[in-house]
């Protein structure tokens, strides 16, 4: 049965010595009383209810799943889920992050990522139920009424009541503007859908008394394509003036889709049959008020399999200390046994390394993005507020393809240490691979990710935020440039920013002539960016740990031995990224369809 210890070392380092957050924290108003115990504090009680509470429900819930009964169409959960909700909520947890006045307890954006980051690597499934209702809470914040605040954000808040958000239909799926579901007006205000919604996480369960269900749909005179569509809550039971569940309303779950993993999640398919609903935002505008909730789930998404990589890595590590086979290639090490653990050969190191070096990195890119999202929403200054939500926008793609590509390799060969035995449902570490897989194309496939990158993130601006960014970078390498000790991270780095500024405005040069071509080296870029973050944040890191080696503290020693790895072993990627980003789209177009 796998085990699992949350990395609190890991995120105060990155907390406290790498993104000193405390201080950028503390110049914002919202948080001017805030103090490092209460952030470790908070962390470590975070760390006791994901490794306590959730981690012991993981492997059976993943065994039992959800439950649909098609009378009533009721969803039950996984035993144990409902109590860990509860619990959850009694503990304050959702309301973690949340403002103030709307009964939240007003911590930074940044413990939310980290509190998360642990319930995702105790038990993904289970975190999806509560993990959306963030992004429901953002969008119906941005764009809904007064009314429909004060009516429903005290529930989400407090995590009483959980969102979902019903985009998908089976005729379209990242392409929204094929969608069919239809909003017909009320004399009262109100509206009428119907519609069929397929692949909605959390859809339907047990937890909550209420599920507000946020549905993209069209009026009867909206526009033909994405301009068309409007944006609409939709509870699972109604609610009237002052908060009392009414009646159920005709929105309700009619499968439960048998996914690869995530077992413990109800991935359901939605019938709406004249369910009532309120538009939320402005009509034929609907795109625009999700996208709130759309870029929440990406990092949310990133972060599930951050948390992957992370307790895959710590099991497969214990597996490789205790698994005896083989002598090392250079003779034998331990001595006294009847063969070496399997970590004393190189490939298997290679592998555990790997992991760890995404696990870490990806750590800190998150954080870091969590602590620039703090920044945007908070900071009292308007330039640092648009400066920070542009980095946002720039990283939010990355985080969640590039991490969740990672955790794809990383617990791919976390199984892969085990052996045979990491394809047996006891090790616990198939069910990861199985749970990794699917983050790769939730929240717009990987690809799609890729797209918005470079088409829109980064040429759509002219490179704008891009260079915002690589200005960073710049400031850093002259920073650190003369610095001996630093020039094996240092000269990389370096080399890959101008790689990729000539990379981009070679491309910007060849989608200018062909829009296609965009699409030929939008993934194969978006990898070449995750690296040239991760880069800049190991090279921070080591700097760090270089400074304080001889500190006596091994987690110093361990960080450079880490970043070295990474900088030797996985930056060179970018290498052939990015010959094959050059390659363009003549390779990929050049067959004619009858020949595949």
């Amino acid at each position: 049965m796998p085990t699992y210890t949350p990395p609190l070392r890991d995120m105060q380092f990155l907390m406290h010595e790498l993104l000193d957050a405390g201080a950028t924290l503390r110049a914002m108003s919202r948080h001017a009383d805030l103090d490092t115990d209460t952030l470790n504090a908070v962390l470590e009680e975070g760390g006791k209810f994901a490794s306590q509470v959730l981690a012991p429900l993981n492997a059976n819930g993943d065994a039992q799943g959800c439950r649909l009964d098609p009378a009533s169409h009721a969803v039950t959960t996984p035993d144990g889920f409902k109590a860990a909700y509860t619990q959850y909520v009694q503990g304050g947890w959702p309301a973690l992050s949340a403002d103030l006045d709307e009964g939240g307890q007003g911590l930074p954006l940044l413990m939310n990522q980290c509190v998360y980051e642990m319930l995702n690597a105790a038990n993904q499934a289970w975190t999806m139920y509560p993990g959306l209702s963030h992004g429901a809470h953002a969008a119906l914040r941005a764009h809904g009424t007064e009314a429909q605040k004060a009516l429903y954000l005290p529930k989400l808040t407090s995590g009483h009541w959980t969102g979902t958000m019903c985009l998908t239909e089976p005729q379209c799926g990242t392409d929204l503007g094929l969608l069919r579901t239809k909003a017909e007006p009320l004399a009262d205000g109100d509206y009428l859908l119907t519609g069929t919604k397929i692949f909605i996480s959390a859809g339907e369960h047990d937890l909550t008394d209420n599920i507000l269900h946020l549905v993209l749909a069209r009026l009867p005179d909206a526009p033909a394509g994405s301009k068309g569509i409007s944006l609409f809550i939709v509870p699972k039971f109604q609610v009237d003036a002052s908060g009392r569940l009414g009646q159920r309303n005709p929105i309700h779950c009619s499968r439960l889709e048998e996914k690869m993993g995530i077992h413990g999640n109800a991935t359901c398919q939605m019938e709406l049959e004249g369910a009532v609903g309120s538009l939320v935002g402005t009509p034929n505008k609907g795109l625009a008020a999700m996208f709130v909730m759309m870029n929440a789930a990406r990092l949310g998404v990133g972060n599930q399999s951050l948390g992957l990589t992370e307790v895959a890595y710590q099991n497969a590590v214990a597996y490789a200390r205790d698994r005896l086979q083989m002598r090392a290639l250079s003779g034998p090490k331990a001595l006294d046994k009847p063969a070496d653990p399997i970590i004393v050969h190189p490939d298997v190191r290679k592998m555990l390394l790997t992991a760890r070096a995404y696990a870490e990195g990806g750590r800190a890119l998150a954080m870091y993005t969590a602590l620039r999202l703090d920044v945007a929403l908070h900071s009292d200054d308007a330039d640092e507020r648009a400066q920070a939500d542009a980095e946002v926008a720039l990283l939010t793609p990355i985080i969640k393809a590039f991490l969740t590509d990672n955790g794809w390799l990383a617990t791919s060969a976390c199984m892969q240490v085990y052996g045979g035995h990491g394809f047996i449902r006891e090790s616990g570490m198939e069910q990861f691979v199985r749970d990794a897989r699917i983050n790769m194309i939730y929240e717009g496939t990987n690809t799609i990710q890729s797209l918005d990158l470079l088409g829109r993130k980064v040429l759509g601006d002219s490179g704008k935020r891009l260079r915002q960014f690589g200005a960073k970078i710049a400031e850093f390498v002259e920073q650190e440039g003369t610095s001996e000790a630093m020039q094996e991270f240092i000269n990389p780095l370096a080399e890959l920013g101008d790689k990729v500024t000539k990379l981009t405005t070679e491309l910007g040069m060849k989608a200018f002539a062909n829009a296609d071509e965009v699409g030929a080296a939008a993934v194969d870029y978006l990898r070449v960016l995750g690296h040239l973050c991760f880069a800049y944040l190991f090279a921070r890191m080591a700097k760090i740990a270089l400074d304080k080696q001889d500190s006596g503290d091994s987690f110093y020693t361990a960080k450079l031995h880490t970043a070295r790895f990474y900088f030797a072993k996985l930056l060179p990627e970018t290498a052939g990224l990015i010959r094959s980003a050059r390659a363009g789209l003549a390779p990929l177009m050049a067959m004619d369809e009858a020949l595949f």
